[in-house]
């Protein structure tokens, strides 16, 4: 099948994100021109084509990644920063859902993730301000239950790296009048997300692997034996093509854009706040998100800057006024800094898919994709990078599993994808502002 859309990126620029003003420096690309053949094409430059890339280039596979814009213009180069281990979809929904030996497989690299970050960071010296600890934040007793049955869940499948934290131990690591206490994830973390995203891409040229950038894919077809991409200027045929769009891949491959519904998520940035007082917000300078169902997250930057997210906008429309948006939860945790300026405010797109769970598969016999990581996408993609290069490599076990997931389509299906999910997120919204 062929499949036709028109680019989306502008000129490829990145967002006007602080991520983008302190980006370390790296080349531009050049774009692709010209009929050419590829052993492997990467549809992506984000976290999952850069680890399916990475991966392969070192087990000795020639490369090549198409981007439609810059490396990490998407959500790769615009989240939060938080290194989260754990599927959106929580273990004990996993099981339910899916069975017992699914859930045991899932617990079994749910902390892959950001093994891989940190080994790729050391590798290859990625100088992307890496720093340990991950904290989820409970408003109310309810809150502090259910992070108490996570907390248990997680250790009876032997994952050992969370600790509860009563209401005194949190202001350890944000110093709020909010929070009835918390848990930490002392092998998660945060990062500067582009910073990584670059420096990923310059291990995968290092390794010999090629990169365009500037080049939106405006067709894939899919049935021929070798799989062919085309963009305005030209195409690759390829042994082996993974699509990794993700949020972004956009109406050029019709049954992965059905599988996903874009949501936007928001980001700002205040005026560096100072030593002292980044130290006494957050003593530990761990990442903080909280357990609600529309959650804020937030973190300290290298140069002392609060990062503080939230909110989502169903369909991948960018609010109005994301300061607006964001500033009156930044204020209710962190009342002291009214009157702070905020220097960067910023918007990107996630793929969420109606179970929460990531998914992987393929089209036709030589054509993979990987989406839909719902939120949860710094560790998920690096894993998933990694499953991807051994199906590649001919080791189907891991790929198989969660290929073979049943995925369930939005309520309404493309029309009304939108409106049903905004429904559903009122009511969850309301439940907690009623803390039931």
């Amino acid at each position: 099948m062929t499949h036709q859309t028109h680019p989306y990126a502008g000129d490829g620029s990145h967002t006007g994100s602080y991520y983008a003003a302190s980006a370390n420096p790296a080349p531009l690309r050049a774009e692709l021109v010209g009929e050419q053949e590829a052993d492997i094409c990467v549809v992506g430059a984000g976290f999952s084509g850069l680890s399916t890339a990475l991966h392969l280039a070192e087990k000795g596979y020639s490369v090549t990644v198409v981007e439609g814009a810059r490396i990490g213009w998407g959500a790769s180069g615009r989240n939060g920063g938080q290194v989260v281990n754990g599927l959106n979809a929580s273990l004990d929904v996993i099981e339910s859902r899916y069975g017992q030996d699914t859930a045991n497989f899932v617990a079994g690299l749910v902390m892959e993730g950001g093994d891989i970050i940190r080994e790729r960071v050391a590798t290859y010296d990625i100088q992307c301000d890496l720093k340990p600890g991950n904290v989820f934040a409970g408003l109310t007793a309810k809150h502090m239950q259910e992070l108490e049955a996570r907390w248990k869940l997680w250790r009876s499948y032997g994952i050992e790296s969370q600790e509860m934290l009563s209401r005194e131990q949190m202001r350890e690591h944000a110093n709020s009048d909010l929070y009835a206490g918390g848990m930490i994830d002392h092998k998660g973390g945060h990062l500067h997300p582009l910073n990584l995203a670059l420096g990923e891409a310059a291990a995968v040229e290092k390794l010999g692997g090629t990169i365009y950038e500037m080049s939106p894919v405006t067709s894939v077809d899919t049935d021929a034996a070798r799989p062919v991409i085309r963009t305005a200027k030209g195409q690759i045929t390829a042994k082996t093509l993974v699509l990794c769009g993700n949020a972004y891949l956009g109406h050029v491959v019709p049954t992965l854009e059905r599988r996903v519904m874009p949501v936007s998520t928001q980001v700002m940035a205040t005026e560096p706040l100072g030593e002292a007082k980044a130290h006494e917000l957050m003593p530990s300078d761990a990442c903080i998100e909280d357990v609600r169902y529309i959650l804020d997250y937030y973190r300290m930057s290298a140069d002392n800057r609060l990062l503080f997210g939230g909110g989502t906008v169903y369909g991948g429309a960018d609010p109005k006024d994301i300061k607006a948006k964001l500033w009156k939860n930044l204020e209710k945790v962190f009342p002291q800094l009214k009157g702070t300026k905020i220097d960067y405010a910023w918007s990107g797109n996630f793929a969420l898919s109606f179970s929460r769970v990531p998914q992987m598969g393929r089209i036709g016999q030589n054509t993979y994709f990987a989406h839909g990581y719902s939120g949860h996408g710094v560790t998920g993609s690096h894993t998933f990078g990694r499953i991807l290069s051994e199906a590649i490599n001919g080791d189907l076990t891991r790929f198989d599993t969660f290929a073979k997931l049943p995925w369930i389509p939005f309520p309404g299906g493309r029309t009304f994808r939108v409106p049903y999910s905004v429904a559903g997120s009122w009511w969850y919204a309301l439940r907690d502002r009623l803390g039931v």
